[in-house]
Protein backbone atom coordinates (compact mmCIF):
# COMPACT_ATOMS: atom_id res chain seq x y z
CA UNK A 1 0.00 0.00 0.00
CA UNK A 2 3.11 2.46 1.05
CA UNK A 3 4.39 2.05 -2.56
CA UNK A 4 1.04 2.25 -4.60
CA UNK A 5 0.83 5.72 -2.53
CA UNK A 6 4.48 6.31 -3.34
CA UNK A 7 3.98 5.64 -7.39
CA UNK A 8 0.80 7.67 -7.21
CA UNK A 9 2.17 10.42 -5.48
CA UNK A 10 5.20 10.88 -7.86
CA UNK A 11 2.57 10.20 -10.79
CA UNK A 12 0.21 13.28 -9.59
CA UNK A 13 3.61 15.30 -9.13
CA UNK A 14 4.59 14.62 -12.45
CA UNK A 15 0.77 15.21 -14.31
CA UNK A 16 1.03 18.78 -12.26
CA UNK A 17 4.52 19.50 -13.77
CA UNK A 18 3.47 18.80 -17.05
CA UNK A 19 0.13 20.83 -16.69
CA UNK A 20 2.10 23.78 -15.46
CA UNK A 21 4.69 23.81 -18.13
CA UNK A 22 1.88 23.60 -20.69
CA UNK A 23 0.02 26.11 -19.23
CA UNK A 24 3.52 28.27 -19.55
CA UNK A 25 4.32 27.18 -23.24
CA UNK A 26 0.54 29.10 -23.82
CA UNK A 27 0.70 32.57 -25.96
CA UNK A 28 -1.06 35.23 -24.27
CA UNK A 29 -3.75 36.23 -25.80
CA UNK A 30 -3.45 39.13 -28.39
CA UNK A 31 -5.74 42.26 -29.03
CA UNK A 32 -5.83 45.44 -31.34
CA UNK A 33 -6.55 48.72 -29.51
CA UNK A 34 -7.32 51.31 -32.38
CA UNK A 35 -6.17 54.96 -30.70
CA UNK A 36 -7.11 57.98 -33.02
CA UNK A 37 -6.61 55.64 -36.09
CA UNK A 38 -3.42 53.98 -35.45
CA UNK A 39 -3.51 50.04 -34.32
CA UNK A 40 -1.91 49.61 -30.91
CA UNK A 41 -1.14 46.10 -29.80
CA UNK A 42 -2.08 44.97 -26.41
CA UNK A 43 -1.50 41.33 -25.03
CA UNK A 44 -3.15 39.59 -21.96
CA UNK A 45 -3.22 36.62 -19.38
CA UNK A 46 -6.90 36.90 -18.35
CA UNK A 47 -7.94 34.41 -15.24
CA UNK A 48 -11.33 32.83 -15.22
CA UNK A 49 -12.53 34.67 -12.42
CA UNK A 50 -10.66 37.52 -12.37
CA UNK A 51 -11.11 39.89 -9.37
CA UNK A 52 -8.86 43.07 -10.49
CA UNK A 53 -7.04 44.40 -13.65
CA UNK A 54 -3.83 45.77 -13.98
CA UNK A 55 -1.97 47.14 -17.12
CA UNK A 56 1.43 46.94 -17.41
CA UNK A 57 3.63 49.24 -19.89
CA UNK A 58 6.96 48.10 -20.66
CA UNK A 59 10.18 50.21 -21.04
CA UNK A 60 12.17 52.37 -22.61
CA UNK A 61 14.18 49.48 -25.20
CA UNK A 62 12.00 45.89 -25.02
CA UNK A 63 8.46 45.69 -25.63
CA UNK A 64 5.86 43.64 -23.23
CA UNK A 65 6.40 40.14 -24.01
CA UNK A 66 10.17 39.99 -23.01
CA UNK A 67 9.57 42.37 -20.18
CA UNK A 68 6.54 40.91 -18.66
CA UNK A 69 5.87 37.46 -20.21
CA UNK A 70 9.39 35.75 -20.13
CA UNK A 71 9.71 32.03 -20.11
CA UNK A 72 13.03 30.75 -19.37
CA UNK A 73 13.15 27.33 -19.42
CA UNK A 74 12.83 25.67 -16.08
CA UNK A 75 12.27 29.02 -14.13
CA UNK A 76 9.22 31.19 -13.87
CA UNK A 77 9.37 34.44 -14.64
CA UNK A 78 6.43 36.27 -16.54
CA UNK A 79 4.46 38.60 -14.26
CA UNK A 80 1.65 38.13 -16.38
CA UNK A 81 1.55 34.41 -15.71
CA UNK A 82 2.14 34.92 -12.00
CA UNK A 83 -0.40 37.93 -11.48
CA UNK A 84 -3.17 36.33 -13.84
CA UNK A 85 -2.85 32.83 -11.18
CA UNK A 86 -3.36 35.37 -8.22
CA UNK A 87 -6.76 36.10 -10.46
CA UNK A 88 -6.15 39.19 -12.06
CA UNK A 89 -7.51 40.11 -15.36
CA UNK A 90 -3.17 41.28 -16.92
CA UNK A 91 -2.95 43.36 -19.71
CA UNK A 92 0.44 44.80 -21.53
CA UNK A 93 1.06 47.46 -23.98
CA UNK A 94 3.10 47.93 -26.72
CA UNK A 95 4.21 51.20 -27.65
CA UNK A 96 4.32 52.70 -31.00
CA UNK A 97 7.37 51.49 -32.34
CA UNK A 98 7.31 48.39 -29.87
CA UNK A 99 6.74 44.78 -30.53
CA UNK A 100 3.80 44.16 -32.75
CA UNK A 101 2.77 48.23 -32.52
CA UNK A 102 3.84 49.49 -35.72
CA UNK A 103 5.75 52.94 -35.70
CA UNK A 104 4.19 56.49 -36.29
CA UNK A 105 4.50 57.51 -40.15
CA UNK A 106 7.18 59.69 -39.40
CA UNK A 107 8.90 57.28 -36.89
CA UNK A 108 8.90 58.70 -34.19
CA UNK A 109 7.17 58.13 -30.34
CA UNK A 110 5.95 61.21 -27.92
CA UNK A 111 5.47 61.20 -24.27
CA UNK A 112 2.39 62.79 -24.45
CA UNK A 113 0.75 60.51 -27.10
CA UNK A 114 2.11 57.30 -25.56
CA UNK A 115 0.27 58.76 -22.24
CA UNK A 116 -2.87 59.16 -24.58
CA UNK A 117 -3.15 55.56 -25.51
CA UNK A 118 -2.43 53.72 -22.56
CA UNK A 119 -5.42 55.78 -20.98
CA UNK A 120 -7.13 54.02 -23.96
CA UNK A 121 -5.94 50.57 -23.32
CA UNK A 122 -7.02 51.69 -19.77
CA UNK A 123 -10.75 52.72 -20.63
CA UNK A 124 -11.28 49.46 -22.92
CA UNK A 125 -9.88 47.02 -20.20
CA UNK A 126 -12.65 48.76 -17.65
CA UNK A 127 -15.21 48.25 -20.55
CA UNK A 128 -13.76 44.55 -20.97
CA UNK A 129 -14.38 44.34 -17.06
CA UNK A 130 -17.31 46.58 -15.89
CA UNK A 131 -18.03 44.79 -12.60
CA UNK A 132 -13.76 45.34 -11.40
CA UNK A 133 -12.48 48.48 -10.17
CA UNK A 134 -11.00 50.38 -12.65
CA UNK A 135 -7.38 48.87 -13.67
CA UNK A 136 -3.95 49.22 -11.91
CA UNK A 137 -1.84 50.76 -13.74
CA UNK A 138 1.94 49.71 -13.37
CA UNK A 139 5.25 51.22 -15.71
CA UNK A 140 8.76 50.15 -15.45
CA UNK A 141 11.88 52.38 -16.32
CA UNK A 142 10.88 55.11 -18.76
CA UNK A 143 7.25 53.33 -18.71
CA UNK A 144 6.75 54.82 -15.95
CA UNK A 145 7.42 58.08 -16.59
CA UNK A 146 4.70 57.14 -19.22
CA UNK A 147 2.47 55.92 -16.75
CA UNK A 148 2.63 58.91 -14.60
CA UNK A 149 1.98 61.08 -17.54
CA UNK A 150 -1.41 58.67 -18.18
CA UNK A 151 -2.55 59.58 -14.50
CA UNK A 152 -1.65 63.44 -14.24
CA UNK A 153 -3.92 63.37 -17.12
CA UNK A 154 -6.29 61.03 -17.24
CA UNK A 155 -6.84 60.25 -13.74
CA UNK A 156 -10.42 58.93 -14.46
CA UNK A 157 -8.88 55.68 -15.86
CA UNK A 158 -6.91 54.10 -13.40
CA UNK A 159 -7.53 53.22 -9.56
CA UNK A 160 -3.63 52.37 -8.58
CA UNK A 161 -0.19 53.60 -9.76
CA UNK A 162 2.53 51.80 -9.91
CA UNK A 163 6.14 53.47 -10.27
CA UNK A 164 8.42 50.60 -11.04
CA UNK A 165 12.14 51.22 -11.52
CA UNK A 166 11.53 54.96 -11.68
CA UNK A 167 14.35 56.50 -13.51
CA UNK A 168 14.31 60.10 -12.98
CA UNK A 169 14.80 62.58 -10.01
CA UNK A 170 12.52 65.06 -9.76
CA UNK A 171 15.02 67.26 -7.60
CA UNK A 172 17.44 67.31 -10.95
CA UNK A 173 17.19 69.61 -13.76
CA UNK A 174 15.47 67.56 -16.59
CA UNK A 175 17.45 68.14 -19.89
CA UNK A 176 15.95 66.68 -23.26
CA UNK A 177 18.75 65.85 -25.63
CA UNK A 178 18.84 66.98 -29.14
CA UNK A 179 16.62 65.04 -31.58
CA UNK A 180 18.23 64.00 -35.03
CA UNK A 181 16.24 64.88 -38.04
CA UNK A 182 15.67 61.79 -38.99
CA UNK A 183 14.52 58.55 -36.14
CA UNK A 184 18.17 56.55 -35.99
CA UNK A 185 16.42 53.27 -36.23
CA UNK A 186 19.16 51.04 -34.83
CA UNK A 187 19.37 47.70 -34.29
CA UNK A 188 19.61 46.40 -31.23
CA UNK A 189 22.35 44.17 -29.40
CA UNK A 190 23.10 41.57 -27.30
CA UNK A 191 25.07 43.60 -25.63
CA UNK A 192 22.15 46.13 -25.06
CA UNK A 193 20.13 43.59 -24.12
CA UNK A 194 22.44 42.17 -21.09
CA UNK A 195 22.86 45.88 -19.96
CA UNK A 196 19.94 45.47 -17.52
CA UNK A 197 21.28 42.38 -15.55
CA UNK A 198 24.04 43.57 -13.15
CA UNK A 199 24.66 40.93 -10.30
CA UNK A 200 24.86 37.41 -11.65
CA UNK A 201 23.90 36.26 -7.82
CA UNK A 202 20.55 37.02 -8.46
CA UNK A 203 20.17 36.16 -12.19
CA UNK A 204 20.36 32.79 -13.83
CA UNK A 205 22.20 32.61 -17.07
CA UNK A 206 18.89 30.98 -18.28
CA UNK A 207 17.04 33.98 -17.55
CA UNK A 208 20.01 36.19 -18.95
CA UNK A 209 19.85 34.19 -22.57
CA UNK A 210 15.75 33.84 -22.73
CA UNK A 211 16.01 37.90 -22.12
CA UNK A 212 18.49 38.41 -25.00
CA UNK A 213 16.96 36.04 -27.11
CA UNK A 214 13.00 37.59 -26.98
CA UNK A 215 14.42 40.81 -26.80
CA UNK A 216 16.14 40.63 -30.36
CA UNK A 217 12.84 38.84 -31.55
CA UNK A 218 10.51 41.24 -30.64
CA UNK A 219 12.11 44.37 -30.81
CA UNK A 220 14.88 43.76 -33.33
CA UNK A 221 14.97 47.85 -34.36
CA UNK A 222 15.24 50.34 -31.35
CA UNK A 223 11.95 52.53 -30.87
CA UNK A 224 13.00 56.16 -31.42
CA UNK A 225 11.56 58.98 -29.70
CA UNK A 226 11.30 63.12 -29.62
CA UNK A 227 9.82 65.95 -27.66
CA UNK A 228 11.08 64.18 -24.92
CA UNK A 229 10.66 67.83 -23.35
CA UNK A 230 6.94 66.69 -22.33
CA UNK A 231 7.85 64.75 -19.49
CA UNK A 232 8.98 68.56 -17.57
CA UNK A 233 5.04 67.96 -16.59
CA UNK A 234 5.67 65.24 -14.59
CA UNK A 235 4.94 66.20 -11.04
CA UNK A 236 4.41 64.06 -7.91
CA UNK A 237 1.95 66.38 -6.74
CA UNK A 238 -0.58 66.14 -9.59
CA UNK A 239 -0.92 62.08 -8.86
CA UNK A 240 -3.81 62.07 -7.83
CA UNK A 241 -4.44 58.03 -7.38
CA UNK A 242 -2.43 56.09 -4.62
CA UNK A 243 1.04 54.87 -5.84
CA UNK A 244 3.34 52.75 -5.05
CA UNK A 245 7.09 53.05 -5.20
CA UNK A 246 9.03 50.23 -6.63
CA UNK A 247 13.03 49.21 -7.16
CA UNK A 248 15.40 47.32 -7.05
CA UNK A 249 18.08 47.78 -4.34
CA UNK A 250 20.86 47.96 -6.79
CA UNK A 251 18.93 49.95 -9.54
CA UNK A 252 21.38 52.13 -10.98
CA UNK A 253 18.83 54.45 -12.41
CA UNK A 254 16.88 54.32 -9.34
CA UNK A 255 18.99 55.58 -6.50
CA UNK A 256 17.70 56.04 -2.85
CA UNK A 257 18.11 59.69 -2.69
CA UNK A 258 16.10 60.22 -5.92
CA UNK A 259 13.34 57.92 -5.33
CA UNK A 260 12.92 59.76 -1.88
CA UNK A 261 12.10 62.65 -3.66
CA UNK A 262 9.82 60.99 -5.56
CA UNK A 263 7.87 59.40 -2.93
CA UNK A 264 8.17 62.64 -0.44
CA UNK A 265 6.56 64.74 -3.72
CA UNK A 266 3.26 62.14 -4.40
CA UNK A 267 0.36 64.21 -3.87
CA UNK A 268 -1.75 61.39 -2.34
CA UNK A 269 -0.86 60.55 1.16
CA UNK A 270 -2.10 56.58 -0.06
CA UNK A 271 1.13 55.55 -0.96
CA UNK A 272 3.99 52.87 -0.09
CA UNK A 273 7.49 52.60 -1.14
CA UNK A 274 8.98 48.95 -1.66
CA UNK A 275 12.65 48.18 -1.96
CA UNK A 276 13.36 45.04 -3.29
CA UNK A 277 16.41 43.64 -1.32
CA UNK A 278 19.32 42.89 -4.18
CA UNK A 279 17.54 43.65 -6.46
CA UNK A 280 18.81 45.29 -10.05
CA UNK A 281 16.75 47.20 -12.63
CA UNK A 282 14.67 43.74 -14.10
CA UNK A 283 14.32 42.79 -10.71
CA UNK A 284 10.71 41.42 -11.96
CA UNK A 285 13.27 38.89 -13.38
CA UNK A 286 15.66 37.87 -11.17
CA UNK A 287 15.30 35.86 -8.12
CA UNK A 288 13.52 39.16 -6.65
CA UNK A 289 10.75 37.86 -8.67
CA UNK A 290 8.34 36.74 -6.15
CA UNK A 291 9.31 39.62 -3.81
CA UNK A 292 8.36 41.82 -6.69
CA UNK A 293 4.70 39.88 -7.10
CA UNK A 294 3.88 40.02 -3.60
CA UNK A 295 4.62 43.37 -3.11
CA UNK A 296 1.95 44.40 -5.86
CA UNK A 297 -0.41 42.35 -5.03
CA UNK A 298 -0.43 43.51 -1.61
CA UNK A 299 -0.77 47.31 -2.55
CA UNK A 300 -3.42 46.37 -5.08
CA UNK A 301 -5.15 44.20 -3.00
CA UNK A 302 -4.68 46.32 0.47
CA UNK A 303 -7.66 47.42 2.81
CA UNK A 304 -9.53 50.77 1.67
CA UNK A 305 -10.74 53.07 3.99
CA UNK A 306 -13.89 53.92 2.89
CA UNK A 307 -14.83 57.49 4.98
CA UNK A 308 -17.54 57.74 7.60
CA UNK A 309 -19.52 60.89 5.42
CA UNK A 310 -19.40 57.83 2.12
CA UNK A 311 -20.56 55.22 5.02
CA UNK A 312 -23.27 57.97 6.12
CA UNK A 313 -24.23 58.04 2.29
CA UNK A 314 -24.28 54.58 1.76
CA UNK A 315 -26.87 53.78 4.78
CA UNK A 316 -29.52 56.45 3.61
Amino acid sequence: MKHALHAFTLIFALLVSCSLDASAATAPARHTVTVEGHPVAVWSRVAARPEHAILLVHGRTWSTLTDFDLQPRGERRSVMRALQGARYAVYGIDLRGYGETPRNADGWSLPNQSANDVAQVLDWIHQRHPRLPKPALLGWSMGSMVAQLAAQCHPQALSDLILYGYPRDPGAPAVAPPTPAAPPREATTRERALSDFISPQVTSQTVVEAFVGAALAHDPVRADWKQLEEYAALDGARVGAPTLVIHGERDPLAPIAAQARLFVSLGNPDKQWVVLAEGDHAAMLEDTHDAFIAAIRAFIERPRLQSRSMQGRNSR
